[in-house]
């Protein structure tokens, strides 16, 4: 069994990695439509309608109840105002079952009922983002104790504009600067539109 020290060291890894891969800006965000928490209950999220209200803060993160998961999940929850202020909505994808899923969206400890997120179980939508997915198994537990049996995503963020187009990729930061990063990037772009 893997110990719980090493496990988060890998996971850390996983969570800095610099997402070369990823797709740029300027590119057509992936359109998806899948399972997703919210505020502990299940609901089908659907990309194409949220950008058609707005911009979309989509973030992928390796794993729920994980140390750098959990801060930025807090993060996005305690800056979710100034995403609304600008316009933005935020939605979280990992490849978390929903049923973990649901515990993490209405944890007051994370998410708190403020976005969804969504379950890419089998990690299509990470893979449609050109992003690198992780095997799982391994022994890895999370901060709860609890066994992570699914892959890991590698943490980037994107905003996609209404239209579809990516106008920021956002990798190898920290949680918390992954949040600002984006923000800024919602911000300049609410900023210059007509």
């Amino acid at each position: 069994m893997t110990s719980p020290r090493l496990a988060a060291l890998i996971l850390g890894a996983l969570c800095i990695r610099s997402a070369a891969a990823a797709l740029p800006v300027g590119a057509t965000a992936p359109d998806f439509r899948a399972p997703a928490a919210f505020d502990g209950q299940r609901l089908d999220y659907d990309l194409v309608a949220t950008r058609s209200e707005g911009p979309v803060v989509v973030y992928f993160y390796p794993s729920a109840y994980t140390s750098g998961c959990n801060v930025q999940a807090r993060t996005f929850s305690r800056d979710h105002d100034k995403f609304a202020a600008a316009g933005a909505r935020v939605v979280g994808v990992s490849l978390d079952s929903i049923e973990r899923l649901q515990a993490f969206s209405a944890d007051p400890d994370f998410c708190a009922g403020r976005f969804p997120v969504v379950s890419d179980a089998d990690g299509r939508i990470a893979k449609a983002f050109d992003l690198r997915v992780s095997a799982g198994g391994g022994g890895y537990r999370d901060t709860r104790g609890e066994a992570i049996e699914h892959g890991f995503a590698e943490r980037t963020t994107f905003v996609v504009a209404p239209d579809g187009r990516i106008v920021a990729a956002i990798s190898g930061l920290g949680p918390e600067q992954n949040v600002a990063a984006a923000l800024k990037a919602v911000q300049a772009m609410t900023r210059t539109a007509p």
